[in-house]
């Protein structure tokens, strides 16, 4: 019986020492996994406030990335994306008045951004290329189209301290962020960004899929789907635009006013019609001859929404997929005019003194390329507006997100 209870004894003794050394060990793991979540808690908030770092000096930099109408690059895009990640004050939620390292030489630049490769080439050059008479693809592919800034923002020369983690052997962490933001073309217009409620269609100011400045179109609303429907009358109503159409009130009101009321979404569909709107063009009329009274004889230049125009056919509502700078350069009037009389004699650059209005027509027509879809001669027609895409720099509008028909953005998007 002794020994019985001896060995209970012991097998109790036993389990307690077990106890000890599981309780011993389970501690240290809590421990462990204390450690872990309050430190990788603080390496959260510290890669955040990094990152909105690195986020706000790439939005900066590429913000002022080229000049006002896209004529050169901006030397100081650099520096105003070092000041802004620099200056960025959400660090001082968590780390006080400890700065963010962002080596100016080697964490700010400016450079390329490619889609079909996702990513970044940097590039000093201060030249802007060519936006138009060049593939997408090609634009894509050259390192010499400056697009983009990039920032790293680090904590080097300050790592983050660790509170727990230190009895492992980490003192502290070093940490940096990335972002790349990229300046493209105008896909959303704020408020006035565009100037007329006429909305363009995007297969006829292209060539071979290529944005091209080298041939004109005209619109018209006649039955020839050739000539006519290259472009249409819009409200910009993007509100269940395809329900109703347009409004002929509402387009007639806004010819030469302030422009579109509201902001214009790319990708959204915006009210359109493709048809004859007279008071719409009665006051465009009279808005063309008050342009030319008081300027002379010169392209009318504008801002247009652009528009998919599936086999050129207008409906009553069409996507948005950017904007277009075009020089409206005749608009004809109502009425037969057999004899040309309302042919133009100089326009621009060109002028003519042929007494005989078809001969001045068609030098007026081979002088700016004027031509239908199908790649003829644009004929001359009544209540038809001619017009020319404009291919020189021009204001920065809208924010990134449009395809390329010459128009940069003026708001970049963070892509990385």
């Amino acid at each position: 019986m002794s020994n019985i209870i001896h060995r209970f004894k012991r097998r109790i003794e036993d389990e307690q020492g077990i106890t000890v050394i599981l309780f011993a060990v389970s501690a240290i793991v809590l421990f462990g996994f204390v450690a872990l979540a309050i430190d990788g808690s603080h390496l959260v908030v510290v890669r955040s406030e990094l990152q909105n770092a690195a986020d706000a000096g790439a939005l900066a930099g590429a913000r002022h990335l080229y000049d006002e109408y896209g004529t050169a690059v901006n030397a100081g895009a650099n520096q105003i994306a070092y000041d802004a990640a620099r200056d960025n004050k959400a660090l001082a939620k968590t780390v006080g008045a400890i700065p963010v390292d962002v080596d100016q030489n080697l964490d700010v630049q400016r450079g390329h951004w490619s889609f079909a490769s996702h990513s970044f080439a940097p590039n000093d050059s201060l030249v802007a290329v060519p936006l138009w008479d060049v593939p997408t693809e090609e634009l894509d592919a050259n390192t010499d189209f400056i697009n983009a800034v990039r920032v790293v923002a680090r904590r080097k020369a300050n790592p983050a301290a660790s509170f727990f983690a230190r009895i492992f052997g980490y003192q502290d962490f070093e940490m940096s962020a990335e972002a790349i933001a990229y300046i493209g073309f105008a896909g959303t217009l704020a408020p006035g960004d565009v100037d007329q409620p006429i909305a363009i269609c995007k297969e006829s100011i292209l060539s071979n899929d290529v944005y091209s400045c080298n041939i004109g179109r005209m619109i018209n609303s006649g039955g020839d789907v050739e000539s006519s429907e290259t472009g249409g009358w819009t409200d910009f109503n993007q509100e269940n635009p395809c329900l109703g159409g347009t409004n002929a009130k509402e387009v007639s009101d806004l010819i030469c006013a302030a422009g579109n009321p509201a902001t214009i979404f790319l990708g959204d569909p915006i009210a359109t019609n493709g048809g004859q709107i007279q008071s719409a063009f009665d006051n465009l009329i009279d808005c063309w001859k008050d342009h030319l009274d008081r300027n002379g004889l010169v392209p009318w230049n504008l801002t247009l929404p652009v528009i998919t125009c599936p086999k050129n056919n207008i409906t009553r509502c069409q996507e948005v997929r950017g904007a277009v700078n075009l020089n409206i350069i005749w608009i004809t009037e109502a009425g037969t005019d057999p004899n040309y009389n309302q042919a133009p004699t100089q326009m621009g650059d060109w002028s003519s003194t042929s007494t005989v209005g078809s001969e001045r027509w068609d030098s007026f027509v081979s002088r700016f390329n004027l031509q239908n879809v199908n790649g003829t001669p644009a004929p001359y027609e009544k209540k038809s507006i001619y017009f020319l895409p404009d291919c020189t720099p021009h204001e920065l509008k809208g924010k990134t997100g449009g395809e390329n028909f010459g128009v940069l953005a003026k708001y970049p998007v963070l892509v990385k």
